[in-house]
C-alpha cells in the first residue's frame, strides 16, 4: 500500500506528516516509524505526525520522535500541521486542535504560523537552571559560550540523570542577553536538533522567573531560526503563550508500507 506524506520543517525541526484521516496508519508500528525518519535509508526527519479527524476540533495531532515512540507535545511540529491543515482546505486562517497534552489554538499568517501552548503555572529550580513543562519537560540550563557546549555530550549526560531517566527530558543551553540563543538536545531523538518549539518557549518563560529578562515578547535565535514566544505574567503563571514563527512544506512523495 502506498501512502503520501508531506515534509515540512519549522526553524530546522523536520517532520513527516501525514494525512491519516481513514486511521490507515498503523501507530503501533514503531519500527516503520523509526525507518521513515531515519536519515540515511529513510525519509529522514526529527518525528513522524498524523492528522486525524475529531469530533468536535478541527483535528488531531498524534506526535512520534524518529524513535517511533509516540511523545509528548512538539511546538514546532504543531506549528506545521497547522500549515498542513491549511494545504489540504480543513482549515483557514486559524485552527482549534487536540493535541496529547490538550487543546491548541493557531493562527496563520501567509508562511508564519502562531500557536497557543499550554499555561505554566509552576517552574522548578535546579543546581545550575530551571525544569520547566511547556506540553514536554524542559531542563534549562545557562551557558557562557554555545559554540563550545559540548550539547550531545552534557545534554545526554543531563537526560539521563536518575531524577530524569525513566521519562526522559530535553535539555537546552541558553545564552541570555537583549535577546535569547539556545541549542537544544531532544529526548527520543537523543541528538542535538536544529531547533525545540517547547524548548524556546520553556527558555523564555525560564528566563523571565529568574529576571534576566523583563520583557514578556522574546526572540529566541536557535540554529534553525528564530522564534518569537510572547506571554502574560499572572501572580506566578504564566498564561496567554504563543510561539511564532516560519514553517515550509520541503516537498511531498511516497512510501510503500
Amino acid at each position: 500500500m502506498l501512502i503520501e506524506f508531506y515534509k515540512y520543517q519549522g526553524t530546522g525541526n523536520d517532520f513527516i506528516i501525514i494525512d491519516d484521516r481513514a486511521n490507515i496508519f498503523d501507530i503501533n508500528d514503531k519500527a516503520l516509524i523509526s525507518a521513515l525518519c531515519e536519515r540515511r535509508m529513510g525519509i529522514g526527519a526529527d518525528g513522524l505526525i498524523l492528522l486525524r479527524k475529531h469530533v468536535h476540533l478541527d483535528f488531531e495531532m498524534l506526535y512520534f520522535n524518529s524513535d517511533g515512540m509516540q511523545s509528548s507535545m512538539c511546538g514546532n511540529g504543531g506549528r506545521c500541521i497547522v500549515a498542513f491543515a491549511n494545504l489540504l482546505g480543513i482549515i483557514s486562517g486559524e485552527a482549534n486542535f487536540m493535541a496529547i497534552d490538550g487543546v491548541h489554538r493557531a493562527r496563520i499568517y501567509q508562511d508564519v504560523i502562531s500557536l497557543s501552548m499550554n499555561d505554566v503555572l509552576s517552574i522548578d529550580f535546579v543546581k545550575d537552571g530551571f525544569v520547566v513543562n511547556t506540553g514536554s519537560p524542559h531542563y534549562i540550563k545557562m551557558v557562557d559560550d554555545l559554540d563550545i557546549v559540548s550539547v550531545e555530550k552534557e545534554g545526554r549526560r543531563i537526560r539521563n540523570l536518575p531524577s530524569f531517566k525513566r521519562e526522559g527530558i530535553n535539555v537546552n543551553f541558553v545564552l541570555c542577553s537583549d535577546e535569547l540563543s539556545m541549542r537544544t538536545y531532544e529526548r527520543g531523538v537523543e541528538a542535538e536538533t536544529l531547533s525545540c518549539g517547547t524548548g524556546v518557549a520553556a527558555a523564555a518563560i525560564a528566563m523571565h522567573k529568574g529576571q534576566y529578562i523583563n520583557n514578556e515578547s522574546v526572540l529566541v535565535h536557535t540554529k534553525g531560526g528564530s522564534l518569537s514566544v510572547d506571554f502574560n505574567v499572572v501572580k506566578e503563571s504564566y498564561i496567554n503563550i504563543w510561539l511564532t514563527g516560519g514553517v515550509e512544506l520541503v516537498y511531498t512523495g511516497e512510501f510503500e508500507c
